[in-house]
């Protein structure tokens, strides 16, 4: 959640007005992955059908990978289409925070899986 306010909080004191099609994609992919999050975890106070819960790791670990292609490719459009160097500094720090946590989210996965493993 640290990220996620820290990328809020750029994006108020940076005063951007209007959010890029590539910053709501990579949003999208942090909420899809938040979704899974939640999903897996309240699959864990029913350990006996794990199958549902190993699904919701499996698809974290898919969105963060989509994730880290996001990443790329808002970066390589930030340099690529001539913005100045402060809008870029910008930018990039607000797409890494949200693709960090998209990290942050298969970390709990891997967990998770652990925890399964262990119980199984």
């Amino acid at each position: 959640m640290d990220l996620v306010e820290g990328a809020a909080c750029s994006i108020d004191v940076y005063e951007i007005r209007e959010p890029s099609p590539l910053l709501v994609g990579l949003a999208t992919t942090l909420l899809s992955s938040a979704r899974r999050v939640e999903s897996a975890v309240k699959g864990l106070r029913d350990i006996k059908h794990s199958r549902g819960i190993l699904d919701d790791c499996v698809e974290i670990n898919r969105l963060e990978n989509q994730a880290d292609i996001q990443l790329a490719e808002a970066i390589s459009w930030l340099f690529s289409h001539g913005q100045d160097p402060i809008a870029i500094i910008k930018w990039k720090e607000i797409f890494e925070m949200i693709e960090m946590a998209t990290d942050s989210c298969e970390d709990v996965a891997n967990i998770i899986e652990g925890v399964i493993i262990e119980n199984g």
